[in-house]
């Protein structure tokens, strides 16, 4: 093979990668390399299935992402089987300072668990009306024991009633149990992420606690 054969092999080679990973929702390098480094941890660690995959929307926003909250890997987990970039609201006190890059270039929504925190609710609610899609885990806490559905925090029927957004369910189990909630992230597991029909707002009832009453029934029925 010639010099100038192995140089083009090697820049097809390059542009084909770089083509892989600027396919993601942001469509930038560094997301990329985030995005399919998820997507080969969640199928390599923890042998991802997906179900329901037919309801993820193809022009998504306004979303809210709900989800059972059962192991600290679960939003990346559901991150690695949606094909649009999902906008988390975390716990403040789980931000540890050594991710603060990575929470910054997620653009992570802090809530303070302790007191509640009406500016996250605000950010959540220009976000949405801005027309992103939002990950939610409205049980507030990882189930204990993994399956068992802790009540739902108030907070999510005020941004369905304040913005109108779609709800797009999803129910999470098989993930590892851990000691601590970044441990499950390498602890191998069978995890499943199952998408379930996405509920527009009108479908729902009118006031915020109604609401959340109604999504926590589906959520009891389907758990």
């Amino acid at each position: 093979m010639t010099v100038a054969a192995v140089i083009l092999a090697l820049w097809t080679a390059w542009a084909v990668l770089c083509a892989v990973i600027r396919d993601n929702p942001r469509g930038d390098f560094t997301t990329g390399v985030l995005y399919h480094l998820i997507r080969l941890h969640a199928r390599a660690i923890h042998r991802l299935r997906v179900a329901g995959a037919r309801h993820l929307p193809s022009d998504p926003g306004p979303l809210i992402v709900v989800s059972n909250h059962t192991a600290g890997v679960d939003p990346l987990l559901i991150q690695a089987a949606c094909p649009f970039e999902v906008r988390w609201m975390m716990g403040a006190d789980m931000m540890v300072p050594a991710g603060r890059a990575l929470w910054e270039h997620a653009r992570v929504i802090p809530v303070d668990r302790a007191r509640g925190d009406s500016a996250a609710l605000r950010d959540a609610i220009r976000h949405l009306r801005a027309g992103g899609v939002l990950g939610v885990f409205p049980e507030g806490g990882i189930e204990t024991p993994p399956g068992t559905p802790r009540p739902f925090e108030p907070g999510l029927g005020l941004l369905i009633a304040r913005t109108g957004a779609t709800t797009l369910p999803v129910v999470v189990d098989g993930t590892p149990r851990a000691v601590t909630a970044w441990g499950s992230l390498f602890t191998p597991s069978r995890s499943r992420v199952t998408f379930h029909e996405p509920i527009p707002a009108s479908a729902l009832p009118g006031t915020p606690p109604e609401i959340v009453a109604d999504l926590e029934a589906r959520y009891r029925a389907w758990m």
